[in-house]
């Protein structure tokens, strides 16, 4: 049984028909999916994208980064004046929590206006 075991690991017996079989399959299989991958290779971000395609690339950039900073501004601003009524009112941790939180529902709000959800429910 170990001689066995030994001619297996070493690979130094003849293959059986079914091993013949399914190796056969497994290279049909690596086959087809080389010729998959380069033809999905030939369709990716080459520098002879359409004109369009690169247009509507720009604009979906323009937009993530546009919705992003309103978010952030409203986060940012809420933050800044709950700081301010801080300084001002001595009451040092509540204004800066709940103006941050009113910034940031604020910012969320702006983004939900901008990306035109809202509108698209109503309708």
């Amino acid at each position: 049984m170990a001689e066995g075991t030994d001619e297996r690991r070493n690979g130094s017996r003849d293959k059986s028909p079914d091993e013949a079989a399914l190796s056969a399959r497994l290279e049909s299989l690596d086959q087809r999916l080389s010729r998959v991958r380069g033809h999905r290779n030939t369709g990716t971000d080459q520098p002879g994208d359409s004109s369009e395609d690169q247009a509507a690339r720009a604009r979906g950039m323009a937009l993530g980064f546009r919705l992003s900073s309103e978010l952030i501004a409203g986060v940012v601003v809420g933050a800044a004046l709950g700081w301010g009524f801080d300084r001002l009112l001595s009451t040092s941790p509540f204004g800066l929590i709940v103006f941050f939180l009113l910034g940031f529902i604020a910012g969320v709000i702006n983004v939900v206006r901008s990306a035109g959800v809202a509108s698209r429910n109503r309708q």
